[in-house]
């Protein structure tokens, strides 16, 4: 059995704390040389604030090791997640709302 070494990474985007879990061989077979990692992507301040990739601040993620290290590493990765899916009519309608005040 391997051991599970799980690196933390924080991220500040759009004024969202954010704490990026990353496993970088969660499931690792090297007989088919086949290695899966996992990131876990969560809004911490605020907390559970929604995210253009999730409206619950929060995010798991399975891809290859190859990807995340082609984009720069975890903390790259999720900021070009975030950026990509702001991009979205949704998210820019869930922003909008979160910028707009409430009379009631």
């Amino acid at each position: 059995m391997t051991e599970r070494n799980i690196k933390t990474y924080e991220l500040s985007w759009n004024g969202i704390q954010i704490e990026i879990y990353h496993k970088a061989d969660w499931f690792d077979d090297p007989e088919e040389n086949y290695i899966i990692s996992h990131l876990q992507i969560e809004s911490v301040s605020p907390a559970k604030a929604p995210l253009p990739m999730t409206e619950t601040g929060y995010r798991s993620h399975f891809t290859s090791p190859d990807d995340i290290e082609s984009a720069g590493g975890p903390v790259a990765y999720a900021q070009a997640s975030l950026e990509h899916a702001a991009k979205k009519p949704e998210w820019k309608a869930i922003a909008a709302s979160c910028n707009q005040l409430s009379l009631f």
